[in-house]
């Protein structure tokens, strides 16, 4: 049975990159808990489905679109979450996804400027819109988005994984600088995932294998970042912050 977190009941919780996937999966996993939440993203209509599927259920939800590697988008986010769901304490930092295979030689300056932009540049702007209403209150639980080719060397390209360990970094150096103000902030490293984006392109052969590299002999699913992101967010992790979680199926163990 998932654990409950009384806590998280009524807590505005913004999720990025939250139309589908992880994202999509984490947001819907916050409202089950009674939180409110917001999804943010570019497909219009994929956020709706999954506003329609919280609000079907008795919970609140918006969506807002926006591009978050875009400061001034972010600015409307918040005013607009801000007015309709309250301040934020709980900002979920998931966009991203550029990660398919490139060899170096072919990485191009152009994708490797976009790649930084999608998974780091866009989180360090996403918390730079929320962070200043957290320090101001005194709390707030921040959540980024690594993965396990920020970990180790995989076959993810450069830049993604480059990106990706830039953010336990960020994570890291934030928590240090901004615990004592009350905010705390954590990464999820997650492994292999089945998505709808992963089972779409990876055939079932491939998943096979994939899943017979990790100690646990499968691939891990949505539900099992998202109930990592609910203890984080929730008080039953108030003493944590700082930590990069590798949901790896004993794949990567530090």
């Amino acid at each position: 049975m998932p654990a409950t977190y009384p806590d998280l009941r009524l807590k505005t919780v913004l999720v990025t990159g939250g139309s589908r996937g992880i994202g999509a999966h984490t947001a819907r996993a916050f409202a089950a808990q009674g939180a409110k939440v917001c999804v943010v993203g570019r497909d219009r209509d994929a956020l709706d489905g999954v506003v329609s599927d919280i609000t079907s259920g008795g919970a609140a939800a918006i969506a807002v679109t926006a591009d978050v590697s875009d400061a001034t988008a972010l600015a409307g986010v918040r005013e607009q979450t801000e007015t309709r769901l309250g301040p934020v304490d709980v900002l979920a930092v998931f966009a991203g996804g550029q990660g398919a295979p490139v060899p170096t030689p072919e990485l191009t300056e152009q994708h490797w400027r976009r790649v930084l932009d999608s998974e780091l540049t866009s989180a360090f702007l996403t918390i730079q819109a929320f962070l200043p209403g957290m320090l101001e209150r005194g709390a707030g639980s921040i959540l980024t988005m690594s993965s396990a080719a920020g970990r180790q060397p995989s076959q993810a390209n450069l830049a993604y994984g480059v990106a990706k360990a830039g953010l336990v970094m960020l994570t890291r150096h934030l928590a240090a600088e901004v615990g004592p103000r009350g905010v705390r902030v954590n990464a999820i490293a997650p492994s292999s995932i089945r998505t709808e984006k992963l089972a779409a392109h990876m055939p079932p052969a491939v998943q096979e294998h994939v899943a017979a590299m990790h100690p646990l002999r499968r691939l891990g699913v949505p539900d099992d970042v998202a109930q990592v992101a609910l203890f984080l967010a929730s008080d039953a992790a108030s003493w944590l912050t700082g930590l990069t979680i590798d949901v790896a199926g004993g794949r990567i163990t530090g």
